[in-house]
């Protein structure tokens, strides 16, 4: 299965990657094991994106920057809201990163 490492970069994928590399250095975890432990991380996040999240947005703003490589896109928006049904919010900038999620499983 082909994943891309959307995730890593949250604050959440930060985090473990700290401690999966914290963890090979005293020698606690193997590098194999601390990439497969990664690997699951992002297909465990895309599946629950997937099944779970169920809201629509609406995003406007303007658009910065944008880039298409390797199948992924990534858009930097300023002065972006985002507005759901009973929500609304103002960011400064974004940076959106896209891909199609049916090469997630090829």
């Amino acid at each position: 299965m082909a994943t891309f490492e959307l995730y890593r970069r949250s604050t959440i994928g930060m985090c473990l990657t700290e401690t999966l590399d914290e963890m090979v250095q005293s020698g606690t975890l193997s590098p194999e094991l601390a990439i497969q432990v990664l690997v699951q991380f992002d297909k465990s996040m895309t599946e629950a994106l997937e099944s779970q999240v169920k809201t629509k947005v609406t995003i406007k703003g303007h658009l910065h920057t944008y880039r298409f490589c390797d199948n992924v896109w990534t858009f930097i928006l300023q002065d972006a809201m985002f507005k759901s049904e009973d929500r609304q919010e103002n960011v400064s900038q974004v940076k959106i990163v896209a891909c199609d999620s049916k090469l997630l499983t090829q």
